[in-house]
């Protein structure tokens, strides 16, 4: 008999915005106590599972692994209710993939992670901001919070496609029950808790051929993707902001550049083709974020790899 494949909704215990989401999770549908997982509260609804740790879980790696060495299951995706820190305090709602490609392979990132590796993107990212935005439209979050894509950063390591679900900026919204309502029913909703109708699954034979947006360039946000992820048929993998795209000028120009911009790159496809078999890899650069050697240096090697660098519109076009 195949071992069960669950899907694993990943919680920090020390993290108010993360147990919150769980909280209303718990009390709004059916579930059942499991025995402890590592000594660790955990709950089973359907395929669904639910691991509530003591503190946070940044440097928790191998999650999937573990919770398949103590219960025997197969964990195919992993979900992350979080908090999220920012200096500009803003109120926020923000998800994201996770990874950090942009260390070097012996380096212990500050905030987890396997150096110069990233996890697979999850392929709800695009179809749950779609909702995100189509939920709190009309409600007081609206104009309480900022909706945003994050680019991908952070721990931990883990070999599924895997998604943070996040309230941010500071310790006075972290704990806003409203957006704990709207974010657990997010996942509830995306998971198909309430219906049975999840939403977001890549089908590879279904989805063949559909576009998949890996973007580069820019800051911390993505407005990028935040734009291009709001249409049906786009899908939205990596995002690479320029500073996880780190490059050495070459003193001879003929040079391939030196620093981590190329392995951020591969990796970045790479996991995006694992979470997305079949799908059609694109690239979406923000021009004004590298300096002219650095685009045809990137050009260059997407041209190598067989990977189409296109404007926003051009991806469009692709869906109409």
């Amino acid at each position: 008999m195949l071992p069960t494949q669950v899907r694993l909704i990943i919680v920090s215990g020390g993290d108010i915005a993360s147990t919150n989401q769980a909280d209303v999770l718990l009390s709004n549908y059916s579930w059942f106590r499991m025995d402890d997982v590592e000594g660790l509260p955990s709950y089973s609804l359907g395929q669904i599972r639910m691991w509530i740790h003591d503190d946070g879980v940044l440097f928790e790696d191998d999650l999937d692994k573990r919770w398949n060495l103590a219960t025997g299951e197969t964990v195919i995706e992993a979900i992350f209710p979080s908090r999220h820190s920012a200096k500009s305090g803003k109120p926020s709602l923000t998800l994201h993939p996770i990874g950090v490609p942009q260390s070097d392979f012996d380096e212990v990132p500050l905030y987890g992670g396997r150096g110069g590796s990233a996890p697979p993107p999850s392929p709800r990212i695009s179809s749950w901001w779609r909702n995100l935005i189509s939920m709190v439209e009309g409600t007081d979050l609206e104009q309480q919070f900022d909706l945003s894509l994050e680019v991908t950063h952070h721990g931990p390591w883990i070999s599924v496609p895997s998604i943070f679900v996040e309230v941010g900026s500071t310790e006075k919204t972290w704990g806003h029950l409203g957006a704990a309502n709207i974010l657990a029913e997010l996942i509830a909703k995306g998971l198909g808790l309430s219906d049975g109708q999840e939403i977001g699954v890549w089908d590879e034979q279904k989805n063949a051929g559909e576009p998949v947006i890996i973007t580069l360039g820019g800051g911390h946000y993505s407005p990028r993707a935040n734009k291009l992820a709001r249409n049906e048929g786009i899908w939205i993998g990596h995002m690479l902001a320029a500073y996880a795209m780190p490059f050495i000028k070459p003193e001879d120009e003929n040079s391939i550049p030196g620093g981590n911009w190329k392995n951020s790159l591969n990796v970045a496809i790479e996991s995006t083709k694992r979470a997305f078999p079949n799908g059609k890899i694109i690239c979406s650069m923000d021009r004004k974020a590298f300096k002219g050697w650095q685009k045809q240096a990137i050009r260059a090697h997407l041209a190598e790899l067989d990977i189409p660098l296109l404007k926003s519109k051009s991806i469009l076009e692709l869906i109409i």
